[in-house]
């Protein structure tokens, strides 16, 4: 117990204390949210890959996928590391970086109506983000509460008041540097974690292949007829498992908090450099989550599935572990729970003032007064997410994945077609952006109020936010064929900055520096 402790208190302390350090970089709006938008490759790999994976994989995802579809969830970190992160980079980061800057937006909202001209666009995406990040933030601590009661025999309220002031410290004090730095420690924790994690509990089983054999022979007849069906390359159901891979992965494309890592990162360089490093990070720990998860099934009998929930599944296996080892998998998952929290919470705070409370209640606010707005509303939302956190627990209202699923899938629904036609298509519309946030928001909405009468293949909240996100593909040129169209002088202007004459060093441009 003493160990556990003390690698939990140094691992706090070392968070609050980046965070105090960086308040030197918070002087303006930019420098805050953004980090003045000179954030290196490193620092800006590690911040999308520990807001993309947070406690929901580990704990949640990890849990529920592994079991419905054994080995083959694997897939869907191998997804998250090629779609979501090696594509994202490839094809929204160089341009989101380009255009952001060109037209001075700092958030998502803000993107939307200076690239389509139009403040009820700008606060119809705030409006949206605001309502559908507090679940998705509340869902982060969930992942926490059997984890800490297994290590620390704690109440599940004390783990939540503990991570909630951390993370109010660092990102109120530090911003986006602190959240940025603190990300690159907890992503270091992560990889070690989950690699020593996954031997630990294979070697407990007599390697890989004895475990994979174990894993062959079990049987659910609920899930499919066909012996070994666990330890195959595609699982059980193929058809689910390919809606989890693209909600899963596709989905980052449209997320506030993800797209924004781009808006900061300093150069050129740094972008071609931060695509590896991403993707490489995707594979060990979105790949390894998945992967440890595909085994739960080899603890059939351990918990009670029923009265627990899957998020029990991940806790169950890791119940056995020494130790030290328990107290890494804690520092591993609050790094992950907490680096995402940190994200969430900044998006949300900054899209409410910028462009919601500048645009209608306050719009005579300075930029000192902005920064001290934007720390305000961390704090409220952190709080917000911690109270909804201890209730839904306490009533035992839906799962992780159910909850990240339906704000998931309303964001990415909403802003994943808008967001990359507007970066790359001249003749996308306003009025096809207002549909798709409509039918994106809109139907995950109905999903969570009416889902039986939702056909069967999309009552499952994953599969409704990945069909929302390719019906905004859709959506989005069709609306826009029919519509009003742009300005052809504003459509110009703002594209005007991929056309840019940009000097570099003859090395850089050789290739050998």
């Amino acid at each position: 117990m003493v160990i556990k402790i003390i690698m939990v208190v140094i691992f706090f302390s070392v968070m609050a204390g980046i965070g105090l350090y960086c308040r030197r970089h918070t002087a303006d709006v930019n420098s805050f949210v953004l980090g003045g938008r000179s954030v290196g490759p490193w620092l800006t790999a590690f911040a999308y890959g520990t807001s993309y994976f947070s406690a929901v994989i580990f704990v949640g995802y990890a849990g529920q996928f592994g079991w419905k579809y054994g080995i083959a969830s694997t897939w869907i970190g191998l997804g998250n590391a090629l779609i979501g992160s090696l594509l994202a980079w490839v094809i929204l980061g160089r341009r989101t970086r380009i255009i952001t800057q060109h037209l001075s937006s700092a958030t998502m909202p803000e993107f939307f109506g200076k690239r389509f001209n139009s403040p009820s666009l700008k606060l119809g995406a705030s409006l949206i983000v605001f309502i559908f990040l507090i679940p998705y933030t509340a869902s982060l601590y969930n992942g926490l509460s059997r984890l800490f009661g297994m290590a620390f025999h704690v109440d599940y309220t004390v783990c939540i008041i503990a991570m909630a002031v951390l993370t109010g410290i660092y990102v109120v004090a530090g911003g986006y540097m602190a959240t940025a730095i603190n990300d690159f420690i907890q992503g270091m924790i992560m990889l070690a974690g989950i690699v020593i994690i996954i031997a630990a509990i294979l070697n407990g089983h007599g390697g890989f292949m004895e475990a994979l054999n174990k894993l062959a022979s079990v049987e659910d007849l609920s899930a499919s007829a066909q012996p070994g069906v666990f330890a195959s390359f595609f699982g059980p159901d193929p058809l689910n498992l390919l809606g989890v891979v693209i909600l899963t992965s596709l989905g980052t494309w449209g997320l506030p908090q993800m797209v924004q890592k781009f808006y900061a990162i300093k150069s050129e360089k740094a972008i071609q450099k931060g695509t590896i490093i991403s993707t490489f990070f995707a594979i060990v720990v979105s790949g390894g989550c998945y992967f440890l998860g595909g085994f739960g099934r080899l603890y059939t009998g351990q918990f009670d599935l029923a009265a627990e929930g899957y998020d029990a599944i991940i806790p169950t296996m890791l119940s056995g572990l020494p130790e030290l080892l328990i107290g890494l998998v804690v520092i591993l998952v609050l790094s992950a729970s907490m680096s995402t929290l940190s994200s969430l919470v900044m998006a949300s705070s900054s899209t409410l003032t910028l462009d919601f409370l500048k645009e209608t209640v306050m719009p005579d606010m300075d930029e000192k007064k902005q920064v001290t707005v934007i720390r305000l509303l961390i704090v409220v939302f952190i709080a917000i997410s911690a109270v909804l956190a201890v209730i839904q627990y306490k009533n035992n209202i839906t799962f992780i994945a159910q909850l990240m699923g339906i704000s998931w899938g309303a964001l990415a629904g909403s802003f994943l077609a808008p967001f990359l036609y507007g970066l790359y298509w001249k003749k996308a519309t306003k009025a096809s952006v207002w549909c798709c946030f409509v039918f994106g928001s809109g139907l995950m909405t109905a999903n969570m109020l009416a889902r039986s009468a939702f056909p069967v293949i999309l009552q499952s909240p994953i599969n409704a936010g990945a069909f929302a996100m390719l019906a905004g593909l859709v959506i989005v040129p069709v609306v826009s064929l029919f519509t009003k169209a742009p300005d052809q002088k504003l459509v110009d202007d703002a594209f005007a900055c991929y056309n840019k004459l940009m000097e570099v060093p003859q090395s850089v441009a050789l290739g050998s520096k």
